[in-house]
């Protein structure tokens, strides 16, 4: 094809792309798979030239990239009901969803992000207790593949929501999550997605011992967090019965359990009310208790409080101690625009970009990596749809082993408490995500109300 002796991949994948949708509107699904590989393969050729060879094709991307990886999923599960034609078709299925959220992370940053540096099928090889979730959503229906530790076999479930539906219902429980007075409403939206979400695989895990859940979360459902999803049957939240942790689709440290590191704590925020690049930001009244509580909790810290707490202090700190742990209690907001996301310091917003090659700037000097970066009284982006694709570049490109962030801003001491319980097992030497587990429950035995507890999401290596 002459788009292709070129090497015009930006035409090559549109064309077969075009291909594909003409052959299965024929029926020919299995013809219609291979043309959609090609322009898979194309775009994937693409990916480091995407932003210079075609802004629009980036700036367009809903509309003329995503669609090609979600009609190849579909295709491919479709085949995969007749595995005497391909048996590997699952597998693909799932390495297309993960190339999307690379490809999302891409258009995101208007650059490529790093290549993968570990497997995830081989740390959940190692952790006997650890299943992995891909929910995938698609236009008619809602597929989750799941990975079972000491397994080959990866399962399938599919439940009958179409994706109107389903992104209704998310948006609705994004809404209501962060008002604590709608906890009936929280609890009856979260029921429904557990039925649609978790309760087609629950029996996959039984006599399995699982105890952790990992998630690879599509589109919206990566802007509530999974803890809420609630067990009628049970009644119990799900954050009840498993440690939750998400991954934005690869892993790029190799893991660490925190067992065998110093807790070394560097830790910041601002307190008084700012007037930042047009933008206010309210008092948190709340931040001088909660790094207290850090300190009082870890035997090494430094703290960066208010008129400290610069871009240019936190990036010498950074660069001059192994900081293990970076806390930043402070505004911030996660969106779908990188322009939009930021973490306030006290003289600038820091946009993820900064925070990125200030994060990473000790590389060069001091070759430990930070195990944990904490985003406290963070939010993400009122009316975005993939707010929480933010957090997830923030995760990625942070140049930490985990992200630990609020996906809506609670002003209150229940924070600090929540802070304490989470170092407090971390002292302790339990898992990351364990640790979060049980500071939630210890903040959901006091007040069952979900804005209080449901918040925190853990990014990144949950060990």
């Amino acid at each position: 094809m002459e788009a292709e002796s070129i090497d015009a991949q930006d035409i090559a994948y549109q064309w077969h792309w075009q291909m594909g949708r003409i052959l299965q509107k024929q029926s020919n699904i299995s013809a219609a798979t291979q043309a959609y590989n090609r322009a898979y393969k194309a775009l994937k050729s693409l990916r480091n030239d995407l932003v210079a060879i075609n802004p629009d094709v980036q700036f367009s991307f809903r509309e003329s990239i995503e669609p090609v990886y979600r009609q190849y999923v579909d295709l491919l599960l479709q085949l995969q009901e007749n595995p005497i034609q391909n048996p590997d078709n699952l597998v693909q299925a799932r390495q297309v969803i993960e190339s999307l959220q690379l490809a999302e992370l891409d258009n995101f940053f208007r650059s490529p992000c790093l290549v993968p540096r570990v497997d995830l099928d081989q740390l959940v090889e190692k952790e006997i207790s650890t299943a992995v979730i891909y929910p995938i959503i698609l236009d008619n229906r809602l597929e989750i593949i799941t990975r079972l530790p000491g397994q080959d076999t990866i399962y399938r479930k599919t439940t009958k929501v179409p994706k109107d539906v389903l992104e209704k219902t998310v948006e609705q429980l994004q809404k209501d999550l962060p008002v604590a007075s709608r906890e009936p409403d929280v609890k009856q939206i979260s029921k429904q997605l557990y039925d649609w979400l978790i309760k087609p695989i629950e029996s996959d895990f039984a006599n399995k011992g699982i105890t952790s859940l990992v998630f690879v979360l599509d589109g919206s459902l990566r802007n509530i967090p999974m803890a809420i999803l609630y067990d009628q049957q049970q009644q119990k939240y799900l954050i009840e019965k498993y440690a939750i942790s998400l991954m934005p689709g690869l892993q790029l440290l190799a893991p660490k359990s925190l067992n065998n590191v110093q807790l070394n704590v560097l830790i910041a925020g601002v307190e008084q009310e700012r007037l930042i690049e047009g933008k206010s930001f309210s008092e948190l009244s709340n931040v001088t208790q909660e790094l207290k509580q850090v300190q009082s909790l870890v035997k090494s810290s430094k703290e960066l409080l208010n008129q400290e707490f610069t871009k240019t202090n936190l990036q010498n700190q950074i660069q001059s101690t192994p900081f293990s742990i970076v806390h930043l209690a402070t505004h911030g907001q996660f969106s779908s625009d990188i322009e939009q996301t930021y973490i306030l310091a006290w003289d600038s917003l820091l946009k993820v970009r900064e925070l990125d090659s200030l994060l990473r700037a000790r590389g060069e000097s001091r070759p430990e990596t930070i195990e944990l970066l904490v985003l406290s009284a963070c939010k993400t982006a009122t009316g975005d749809k993939r707010a929480a694709l933010g957090l997830a570049g923030v995760a990625v490109r942070a140049g930490a082993r985990s992200t630990l962030a609020t996906l809506w801003t609670i002003d209150d001491e229940s924070t600090s408490e929540f802070m304490g319980e989470l170092y407090r097992q971390l002292d302790a030497g339990v898992t990351k995500a364990q640790a979060l587990q049980r500071a939630q429950l210890a903040i959901l035995a006091k007040e069952n109300r979900p804005y209080f507890w449901a918040p925190y999401v853990l990014l990144g290596n949950w060990l």
